[in-house]
């Protein structure tokens, strides 16, 4: 990649190598394309606009810098207003769509943003709703044509060449020093935070994070994009592709990735977790239809995935690689396009049962690992065999140190590391110290210097007894079964460990078909004996694995799959614990009466 010291660079480095395909989104059912040439025009333009309208970097300072709110799902738009807004010397602050009215009033308050910039009418009216009680809130644009709302193509306008030399003096004071934009953290307690990024933190961890990209062997540079775009590990892998050349395609919406995989064919996509989770469910649904010697084909294919080691140098199990690869697996591959070469995972922690299966199958699972403080990559998997480890999240990113505390916090260092929390120089302070980031994460370093997390700080409870107990590794593990679909490990204060668990209904619904258990509904489904026989046994199994006080003794299957609609998941997928351990309060206290069960039981 050319020297570039800010994020808008990357339009000069694309101007020299323009694509027909640049970027691209369905309307009105068709796939329509954006020319590198379309897209900088409609960016100057709207940085023409804004600067009309007032929009200015200001004294130079954070917050004499004028702020662009962003509501928006990823769309061609998105990146436009953002590389326009940048041009200006303003900072933008995006949201995601699925913010509460009440937490868009407090950032946008706390931000002092002038315009807001949002796809659709349920946004505009949640920020319509709210918008007496932002003083600097000036006006509301829709990228979607909508009735009684202003929409942004009124900004577009032929660009004057002295708005042009304009533009140019304005964005040559900007440094790589500058905050590029203010991401607010979605959380697991709390209010969000905003956090500062400037323009070298997101472009040295794009260029690294381009280092790695560039090791796959991409058949065509072509991705589709669904995460959200105001994540910063969605955002900052955008800058790679802005950088290095690609042709991104924006899926319709989460509900359409499947068709869209198909029809784009892309050989790379960013992921959390919990998509996988789905996608494998959706395959193993197709299994269990199957019949005869097809279906036995099939299940003794996942058993061979479910086997796989990265440096496995058996000739007969590569003799059973390829032929399930050829019954089985390149089905799986044909239904995500044809094309894909590698997802790489972020935001929470992906079950290593997941990772061998999908690379098993030639879809090389790098996972990564970093925070929105941290641009966000710390440390990732590449697509090399010997930079790639399960059960960690791999090595250092180039220029990224690490150092573990003497409590096994994670402690992060290098140019990727934000300038602090807008507005909050207190908390600020309890995170960065000498320069280090406190990340919250505990972890270790393996005598290969690979990362691994092996829990949250605070996460981490103590039982009554006095034994700590840490929570994700107990759920990563026992999440490996088919027929857990969620589960949240509880037990801090308490006499002993127990646990809420969501089932897969997925997979259980087929297998109580298949014992002759009939149920009119989830809530009654959990409450048969033999069901409930089925998911102790599946803790016994694996209860062993863990030294007694971590063993969990009670557990209550739930009728309902947590979400983020229903307030119990963050955006990116991770347990709002707090939440959950409120909402179910009762099924909690139920599992703790005054005698303790060394066998596991359930409360239901």
């Amino acid at each position: 990649m050319e020297k570039a010291t800010r994020l808008f660079d990357c339009m000069d480095i694309q101007a020299k190598e323009p694509r027909a395909n640049f970027l691209n989104a369905k309307e009105n059912g068709s796939w329509k394309s954006y020319s590198t040439q379309e897209v900088h025009t409609m960016i100057y333009q709207l940085s023409a606009a804004l600067l009309d309208r007032g929009i200015s970097g200001g004294d130079g300072t954070t917050t004499g810098r004028d702020k662009i709110g962003l509501i928006s799902n990823g769309r061609p738009e998105w990146l436009i207003t953002d590389l326009a807004v940048q041009q200006t010397g303003a900072i933008l602050v995006p949201l995601y769509p699925n913010t509460g009215t009440k937490e868009i009033e407090q950032i946008l308050n706390e931000a002092e943003v002038k315009f807001v910039f949002v796809s659709s009418r349920d946004l505009c009216d949640k920020v319509k709703e709210v918008q007496v009680n932002i003083p600097s809130l000036q006006a509301i644009f829709t990228f979607d044509h909508i009735s009684g709302c202003t929409h942004w193509s009124v900004l577009l306008k032929p660009l004057k060449e002295d708005y042009r030399q304009q533009l140019n003096k304005i964005s040559d004071r900007i440094t790589e020093d500058d905050v590029a934009t203010i991401i607010y953290t979605s959380g697991t307690t709390g209010r969000p935070k905003g956090v500062m990024l400037t323009h070298k933190n997101i472009l040295s961890n794009a260029t690294a994070s381009g280092d790695v990209l560039s090791q796959i062997p991409l058949k065509e540079k072509c991705v589709l994009s669904f995460l959200p775009l105001n994540h910063i590990f969605e955002k900052m892998c955008t800058y790679v592709y802005l950088f290095y050349g690609f042709s991104i395609y924006y899926a319709e919406n989460m509900d359409t990735i499947g068709a869209n995989m198909k029809e784009v064919k892309p050989s790379l996509f960013t992921a959390v977790p919990r998509l996988l989770e789905k996608v494998f469910e959706k395959i193993m649904v197709e299994g269990q239809k199957l019949a005869g010697i097809k279906r036995k084909v099939f299940f003794w294919a996942v058993k061979v995935a479910e086997a796989y080691e990265i440096n496995d140098t058996s000739l007969w199990y590569k003799i059973k690689l390829a032929i399930a690869d050829k019954l089985v697996y390149s089905k799986w591959r044909n239904a995500i396009g044809g094309n894909i070469k590698a997802i790489v995972v972020g935001s929470s922690a992906c079950p290593i049962k997941l990772e061998r299966i999908f690379t098993a199958a030639n879809i090389v699972i790098m996972e990564g690992y970093g925070l929105t403080e941290t641009s966000p990559v710390i440390a990732v998997n590449c697509y090399e065999k010997s930079k790639r480890k399960f059960g960690t999240v791999g090595p250092l990113l180039s220029g990224v140190e690490v150092k573990i505390a003497a409590d096994g916090e994670i402690l992060c260092k290098g140019p990727n590391v934000m300038l602090g929390y807008y507005k909050n120089p207190e908390l600020t302070a309890e995170v960065l110290e000498d320069g280090w980031f406190h990340t919250g994460d505990i972890g270790e370093l393996d005598q290969d210097s690979f990362l691994k997390i092996t829990d949250r700080k605070k996460e981490i409870f103590k039982t009554s007894g006095g034994k700590y107990v840490a929570p994700l590794p107990i759920e990563n593990k026992m999440k490996e079964n088919y027929f857990i679909e969620q589960m949240m490990v509880v037990g801090s204060e308490r006499k002993f460990v127990a646990a809420l668990i969501v089932p897969s209904y997925t997979h259980l619904k087929p297998w109580c078909k298949q014992n002759e258990i009939v149920f009119l509904s989830n809530k009654e489904l959990i409450k048969d004996a033999r069901v409930i026989e089925l998911y102790q046994s599946i803790i016994n199994t694996y209860n062993p694995e863990f030294n007694h006080v971590e063993q969990v003794k009670k557990i209550t299957l739930l009728p309902d799959e947590w979400s983020i609609d229903s307030g119990e998941l963050t955006p990116t997928g991770k347990m709002k614990r707090k939440v959950i351990t409120e909402k179910y309060k009762a099924e909690i206290d139920k599992m703790y009466p005054s005698e303790v069960s060394e066998n596991p039981t359930f409360a239901n």
